[in-house]
């Protein structure tokens, strides 16, 4: 957490300080700024969410291993103009020259605008939206968690009794519709009787709506359970308590299943943050997208719990290993909801096939509505 005994927002506003630089009075009672590479990263919640936040945290304590760097990081910045003000802090007040902002919401307009404010600073932003025509010094960097979400479907269809599996999802946005569906895949491949399904709760982080969706998911018959939300510790321990399977999602959430976690899909932003600071220490220009899965070592899967049968295990690391490879995951036949064709029989689409970024629809065999 962030530790120092002022409030940066705080004092960057009421000093009036933005990129005027700092007065006589201020720079005498701030720390010394740090020799080297100084990288800020802002999280939109707690970086001990079992989530989205810790991912990125567990990739900052490893980038603070690397010699003549710093990362300044904040914790629970919201979606408003904090964070704006949390990234010219870290510019004004700690000298950072790379801003890692990974929340979704953070990019527009916020990374956008301080971007534009601060050319000699990059600005790299934890989704794939940055497009052509945005400031040169902002990018995006994100890990294709739909590959082992697709994992997760195989061990997770050889994990189930009843053939409803459950999937608590947040917005039904391009990015949460493409883990739903690669999940969906991987559960019809090994066990073509079962079917995923999907309740949305409207937010990415709203424990009381997760818990409610987890309880109705588990009523009505499924018996493994995963999610995509920021923090998936509700519906772990939720799923945990009622004798359910998991696999989990953004981190590692084992610790909070013993007796039902099989795996779970991981982003490993470590590559990808280690990567830029090199990158920038050595003066080379960024890339303003990065993008991949297992093959780039940006996704990884979450060591087998107690949930996972001995067939699941050699089946998942069969799957691992080939989409590793490069074999696609959206093999025809495959058909959207209403029946009409995704993939034709005898076609497949690329792991990478950037129509997969637009996903607007879920595909047969997911039972639920993005309406």
């Amino acid at each position: 957490m962030f530790t120092r005994k002022f409030d940066r927002r705080t004092i960057l506003k009421g000093a009036g300080i933005g990129a005027l630089g700092l007065s006589t009075g201020l720079s005498s009672i701030l720390p010394a700024r740090a020799a080297g590479l100084t990288i800020g990263i802002l999280y939109v919640g707690p970086r001990d969410d079992f989530g989205w936040n810790q991912a990125h945290a567990v990739a900052a304590a490893a980038l603070k291993q690397v010699p003549d760097v710093t990362v300044i990081e904040e914790e629970n910045v919201p979606e408003t103009i904090s964070v704006a003000q949390s990234m010219e802090s870290m510019i004004n007040l700690d000298g950072a020259s790379l801003i890692f902002a990974t929340s979704f919401g953070y990019y527009k307009p916020f990374v956008l605008d301080m971007a534009a404010k601060f050319p000699d600073v990059k600005f790299r932003h934890a989704a794939p939206l940055w497009t052509e025509g945005d400031p040169a010094n902002a990018g995006s960097y994100f890990g294709y968690l739909d590959q082992a979400h697709y994992v997760d479907g195989i061990a997770a269809g050889l994990s189930t009794t009843t053939n409803k599996l459950g999937f608590v999802a947040a917005k039904p946005i391009g990015t949460v519709l493409r883990n739903i569906n690669s999940f969906a895949i991987g559960v019809k491949k090994v066990n073509p009787a079962a079917t995923v399904q999907v309740i949305f709760t409207g937010e990415w982080s709203m424990p009381v709506r997760e818990a409610e969706a987890a309880n109705a998911l588990i009523d009505a018959g499924c018996d493994v359970l995963t999610c995509h939300v920021d923090g998936p510790k509700v519906v772990i321990e939720t799923a945990e308590g009622r004798g359910v399977k998991t696999c989990g999602h953004n981190a590692s959430q084992a610790p909070l299943a013993p007796k039902g976690f099989i795996t779970g899909a991981e982003y490993k932003w470590e590559t990808i943050y280690k990567d830029y600071a090199a990158k920038v220490a050595a003066g080379e220009d960024l890339p303003n997208f990065i993008g991949g899965g297992f093959d780039k070592d940006f996704v990884q899967s979450t060591p087998y719990g107690a949930g996972a049968s001995p067939e699941a295990i050699a089946a998942a690391d069969a799957a691992r290993e080939e989409v590793k490879a490069g074999k696609p995951i959206f093999v025809g036949p495959v058909k959207k909801q209403d029946g009409t064709d995704l993939v034709a029989a005898g076609a497949s689409l690329d792991n990478y096939d950037p129509a997969l970024d637009q996903t607007d629809y879920l595909i047969e065999g997911v039972v639920g509505s993005i309406t």
